[in-house]
């Protein structure tokens, strides 16, 4: 039994890095299929408009999340720290999947006018030439994470990532809907299980913490 509790404190991160691991595996296996079958003149591996567009934005918005997770501060609890970690390492792995798919394709990284792939073109869109996208958090909220410590940093970073994974549980299953790619539909799918495990995680500790989710609109 001693063994056993020496051994615990790394069982989580190996095991959290070994499902970023093979999370990265699915994608770089869906983009080589990609590639084989554009080298091979399959019909239909050319991106659809909406294929384009949900790589291009959920790269931006995984891009938020790796922030939010860099952010937190190092003195919080380290089961915060692990899932923080475990965040950085998967978002990562998908961003480089999903623009290696675009940078295969030829296509930019972002776009001028984000969402409109999801909202169409009769959504309203906000100054900055697109819809904003569900659950990002704003500057200030960025930095009042940066400014805080311990407990209220952990309850602040929980509030922001379950906000931000809420938004893209609701991105992913957008796109499988509109995409016209099996390979990104299936890593589309893949984010919404692997994002609401780690709602229901994080929701659990926010709430032993005697503190509330943010309203998602």
């Amino acid at each position: 039994m001693g063994s056993d509790m020496r051994r615990s404190p790394f069982r989580r991160p190996i095991i959290l890095l070994l499902c970023a691991v093979l999370l990265g595996a699915g994608g770089i296996a869906a983009g080589m299929w990609l590639q084989s079958a554009r080298n091979t003149g399959v019909v239909g591996v050319q991106l659809s408009p909406a294929d384009v567009g949900f790589a291009q934005d959920m790269s931006v918005h995984h891009e938020q999340a790796v922030l939010i997770a860099q952010t937190l501060p190092r003195d919080v609890d380290p089961q915060i720290r692990v899932i923080a970690d475990q965040i950085v390492a998967a978002q990562t792995s998908e961003i480089a999947t999903m623009r290696g798919w675009l940078n295969l394709f030829d296509e930019p990284f972002t776009t001028a006018r984000p969402m409109q792939w999801m909202h169409g073109s009769d959504h309203v869109m906000s100054e900055q030439g697109g819809a904003p996208m569900p659950g990002t958090a704003s500057t200030s909220e960025i930095t009042r994470l940066a400014g805080l410590h311990g407990a209220d940093a952990e309850s602040l970073f929980l509030q922001l990532m379950i906000r931000h994974h809420q938004g893209g549980v609701e991105m992913a299953e957008a796109a499988i809907h509109a995409v016209a790619s099996e390979p990104i539909r299936r890593v589309a799918r893949g984010m919404i299980r692997d994002q609401s495990n780690e709602i229901a995680v994080m929701t659990a500790l926010l709430g032993a913490r005697d503190a509330n989710p943010l309203p998602h609109p």
